[in-house]
């Protein structure tokens, strides 16, 4: 299952993500918001960070305006590598070498046919391993205080 949530900047973004979704039987969970009135981004951006370190999402894709302030507030949760992608090489490195569990997009930098473009490449990309897992266990160090 894949986590969504946006913020009022997000919110057509994440519409479009849906449908892609739906049409390719793709199981997901909406946590909100549910229209383009304004929100804070923080309180969707720690439900969809909850479910993807819970177990519940396998992943979890955000919107805001930007991208930017739903990132940082989910790169918050511990566990959680929320990666700002605007192109195809973005989302696609991301996945291999950084193994971003959320993908976060901006509603005001991307139009919907990109954000559906980055959603197929970053759940369809793997995780490379090797050296790459190494700088991984380096960030959980950071996040542990031990670097």
């Amino acid at each position: 299952m894949i986590a969504l949530g946006c913020d009022h900047g997000g919110y057509q973004l994440k519409e479009a993500i849906k449908k892609y979704l739906d049409e390719n039987g793709i199981a997901y969970k909406d946590y909100g918001t549910y229209s383009e009135e304004s929100v804070n981004y923080a309180p969707f951006a720690v439900k969809v960070a909850r479910a993807v370190m819970s177990g519940e999402a396998k992943c979890g894709i955000l919107c805001c305006g930007t991208g930017i302030g739903i990132s940082i507030a989910a790169n918050k949760v511990k566990g959680i590598r929320a990666a700002v992608c605007t192109n195809e090489f973005c989302a696609e490195m991301t996945r291999r070498h950084n193994d971003a569990n959320i993908l976060c997009m901006g509603g005001r930098v991307i139009d919907a046919e990109t954000a559906v473009k980055l959603t197929k490449i970053f759940l369809e990309t793997p995780f490379e391993g090797g050296r790459h897992a190494i700088r991984i266990g380096e960030i959980a160090a950071i996040e542990r205080g031990e670097l």
